[in-house]
């Protein structure tokens, strides 16, 4: 099969910088950088903070890719670039050579939808750079998906960059069916046998002791959580720690069902442990980084029929060198004894949603025509609400599709160019003040989670699962993994402590509210007993260093899953806190947070309004937000005496003041 590269292109090149959270902004990224290929550019596709600002004027073109993450910010993978970009010195021509665009990922539910590409795209303009092409805004709620507004921009930026004399070469674009050549390549280790390495049959096993995986099975009644009814540990990720850069080892102390065996979900009360102190406040996440089940990557690798080459040493070769000085294999930091199994166990993600550019790759590895035609149409603009009911609506992943489309045969040295790289899931951390101190001795610093295990139907036969939701379910006492611990959005400060506080958090938005009680709790008790000696009971001089806390909670049932209700009668004891709690389906009505927010008027309006509270809002994007931030201009507006748009003013005074913080996911 003819394979184009890209040795003889034109002087030009193309930069494309991403600021990804959680992988979406950088998948967008790789098919801009596929786009501009496509167009005769030299291109690279690299993260913000890899590169330096006085090396951009050294490409063509610049494109800028970011999501928006806490409050209107970019995530940690841009914020060094970000900060260099602010320094005093730089002159209102400093960028003046740098013809540049931009792209944004965002959730129309946060107030500050796409904030951090707009003043990237705002600070870009004021150093001089050159807007070649209109700034692009993606919407997670948009009924298709971010794909409902990328693949028009990128479509119009196509066309832009092919009429425009200035970016033009006159070459005719690199046709759709002609195979692009990926930068790297797998290839297998010089003087690698058959037998090199046997990671399937071996590793499994032999990470997990013989009464590790005894106890494991009394425990369950002969099954493995979250394996789908697995009964014995081989069938279960592999034990070794993942390389992963800055990242904190944890023991797993506890991994407890909190909700009902009948329940329809299986919420999960998860804590580690470290053998070392660590700080961290509310509103921090951990990044967990999962792995994929030993039946999962048997059955990709029996799909693409690479049984023979499975276990047997592999590396990255480059395919073709560069110019831009930025060349890196796609995964970084790679297990050791690298093979293809644990390639696809370890780092690449076969359970994902696939992307647009997923089809239109495969397309080229399948002699039937009419498959062919199919993956092609999933390709095309005007196909895009089909390629969306295919994929994002019934969650189905690369490896379904694979099943589906069983002509398609892959080479296995183009593994990493056909699938993404696994990426980590963030949590909000549940635990603060004396809870994040361990029982154990050896292991001074303690995070908790509250997880809720992602299982679901939709019109695909097998039952969803969520990538590390389900790798997180099968996590057992005594388990080690490797995690990052990052500052969250909700900027929890301890100045902050004196000022009364609404939450409102449904569900397993509660994990950071908890967090956050429990450390208020702590900073009352650390504070100067001449500050508490003016009152005698716990809940009056609590009020002396420490604001009132109010809690709207929500959830379906109260028997259910009404998370940590003791420790909110006893937190209620210990300090001036008032917890409400809205169970959905416990009588015919349904109410929601924002009910009790409504019926809490006069509480609300007195602690946000007249004492210049905070509000902190954490759960599920969609109507959630929206429904919360509708309840609060109600009740400025009656009990405030003030119209819409001044209820409205006053909830975006607080957004500027850093008083209405929202973490939704």
């Amino acid at each position: 099969m003819p394979v184009f590269t890209t040795d003889s292109l034109p002087k030009r090149s193309a930069l494309i910088l991403y600021g990804s959270e959680t992988g979406t902004a950088q998948d967008v990224a790789e098919e801009v950088g596929q786009m501009l290929v496509r167009l005769h550019f030299a291109t690279k596709v690299v993260e913000m903070n890899s590169v330096d600002i006085d090396s951009l004027a050294q490409v063509s073109i610049v494109v800028f890719v970011a999501s928006t993450t806490g409050q209107g910010d970019l995530p940690a993978n841009g914020q060094t670039f970000w900060k260099s970009l602010l320094r005093r010195r730089l002159s209102a021509t400093y960028l003046a050579d740098i013809h540049f665009s931009t792209f944004g990922l965002g959730d129309s539910s946060y107030p500050k939808f796409n904030w951090a590409v707009r003043k990237l795209h705002k600070r870009l303009l004021q150093l001089g750079a050159y807007e070649l092409f209109p700034r692009g805004e993606a919407d997670a709620q948009h009924p298709e998906g971010a794909d409902g507004d990328f693949i028009p921009w990128l479509s119009n930026l196509r066309r832009h960059l092919l009429e425009v004399p200035e970016y033009a070469t006159g070459l005719p674009p690199i046709l759709d069916d002609e195979l692009l050549e990926p930068e790297w390549l797998l290839e297998l280790v010089e003087g690698s046998k058959q037998s090199g390495v046997l990671l399937h049959s071996t590793v499994s096993a032999s990470a997990i002791s013989g009464t590790r995986q005894d106890s494991l099975s009394r425990a369950t009644n002969g099954t493995i959580p979250g394996s789908g009814g697995a009964t014995d540990a081989g069938s279960l990720p592999p034990a070794e720690l993942l390389p992963i850069p800055g990242s904190l080892t944890v023991t797993v102390e506890r991994n407890e069902r909190v909700t009902p065996m009948d329940h329809w979900q299986d919420v999960r009360s998860l804590s580690l442990s470290s053998a070392f102190p660590v700080e961290y406040s509310p509103g921090d996440v951990l990044t967990i980084f999962p792995k994929n089940f030993p039946e999962d990557v048997e059955q990709f690798i029996s799909l693409l029929g690479w049984e023979d080459v499975a276990d047997r040493p592999v590396r990255f070769a480059p395919t073709r060198s560069s110019n831009l000085s930025h060349d890196q294999p796609p995964i970084p930091h790679l297990v050791p004894d690298l093979t293809l199994r644990n390639l696809l166990t370890h780092h690449l993600d076969i359970n994902a949603i696939p992307r647009r550019s997923f089809f239109s790759l495969i397309a080229h590895f399948t002699n039937e025509e009419a498959h062919k035609e199919r993956l092609l149409e999933f390709t095309k603009p005007e196909y895009l609400d089909e390629l969306y009911d295919y994929t994002t609506r019934p969650r189905r992943s690369h490896l379904e599709v694979l099943q589906e489309f069983q002509s398609v045969k892959v080479p296995w040295t183009w593994a990493a160019r056909l699938i993404p790289a696994l990426k980590g899931r963030q949590f909000s951390i549940a635990s603060g003040g004396c809870k994040k101190i361990s029982s154990q001795e050896s292991a001074p610093a303690r995070f908790e989670l509250l997880v809720a295990i992602v299982r679901y139907r939709t019109v695909i036969r097998s039952t969803r699962r969520g990538v590390c939701t389900r790798y997180i379910a099968s996590l057992q006492p005594g388990a080690r993994i490797n995690i990052l611990l990052r500052k969250g959005g909700l900027g929890v400060s301890k100045t902050e402590m004196s000022r009364p506080v609404v939450m409102v958090a449904p569900g397993t938005g509660v994990a950071p509210m908890r967090s956050m009680l429990w450390e208020r709790l702590q900073w009352f008790k650390d504070a100067p007993e001449s500050e508490n000696a003016a009152s005698t009971n716990g809940h009056a001089s609590s009020q002396a260093v420490v604001g009132k806390s109010v809690l709207f909670f929500g959830c379906r049932n109260e028997e259910a899953d009404y998370f940590y209700r003791d420790e909110w009668e006893y937190l209620e004891r210990q300090m001036d806190l008032e917890v409400y709690a809205a169970f959905s389906r416990d009588q015919r009505s349904k109410i929601y947070v924002q009910d009790l927010i409504r019926q809490q008027a006069e509480l609300v309006y007195q602690l946000l309004h007249e004492q210049s509270g905070l509000v902190y809002i954490c759960g599920s994007s969609g109507k959630m937000p929206q429904a919360v931030r509708e309840a609060l201009i109600e009740v400025f507006q009656g009990r405030g005496g003030i119209d819409r748009p001044g209820a409205e003013a006053y909830l975006l005074k607080m957004e500027k003041e850093g008083r209405y913080k929202q973490e939704t996911w």
